[in-house]
């Protein structure tokens, strides 16, 4: 298990208790919802689901959504979740796209919260989500805009948000289309004694094929 895993195994029973992780969720939720033409015959996935919350909020327009995180902490705490709310149609799974394959069939929708700025090669895991779609299937991506890297801070390996437009242009690079984005959520951030913004945008892309 990789440093970063590490790192988030040791947050998950803490994870939500922080109110912003709600709050986010709740506002890349209901985007998704006016971006994207969901129905309850749809299968969804959410890659890097963390503790589940998103995937909680959304559930109710699903058939099923596979909550898929490679910290095996998080996962845990999903499982107790599901289990205390009785919620049939979440199934959480333990796997790293970065790392392997997954062989559970194909799904409508893919969806992911502040996952891609700390995915090394976008481009190599985006062709692993479009053969996990099916036709007409949906991308949704939550993350980051550009910024300077006060985000994270010193010693942070990932990428300090997206550049939109080059995110895009890499969707597109991979068959995915009818790509666009929007601002979702502005994250609130004590830096340096000063509080500083950090504005989150969803993007969304299509397979056609």
């Amino acid at each position: 298990m990789d440093k970063t895993n590490n790192i988030f195994d040791s947050r998950a029973r803490t994870w939500d208790i922080n109110p912003v992780h709600q709050e986010r969720s709740g506002a890349i939720a209901a985007k998704m919802l006016e971006m994207i033409p969901v129905n309850n015959r749809m299968r969804a996935l959410e890659y890097g689901a963390g503790t589940g919350i998103l995937g909680s909020m959304l559930a109710p327009h699903f058939k099923e959504i596979v909550l898929m995180d490679s910290s095996k902490e998080m996962v845990e705490v999903m499982k107790e979740k599901i289990s205390d709310n009785s919620i049939e149609n979440l199934n959480p799974v333990v796997a790293d796209l970065e790392k392997g394959e997954y062989l559970g069939g194909k799904f409508d929708l893919i969806y992911s919260q502040m996952v891609f700025h700390h995915i090394k090669d976008v481009g190599s895991l985006l062709e692993k989500l479009y053969k996990l779609l099916k036709p007409g299937g949906y991308i949704a991506i939550a993350d980051l805009y550009k910024e300077d890297g006060t985000f994270h801070g010193e010693g942070f390996s990932g990428h300090n948000g997206f550049d939109v437009e080059l995110l895009k242009s890499t969707l597109e690079s991979g068959n995915f289309r009818h790509t666009k984005s929007e601002t979702c959520f502005i994250m609130k951030k004590s830096v340096d004694n000063q509080v500083r913004e950090f504005p989150v945008f969803l993007m969304i892309g299509r397979r056609d094929f």
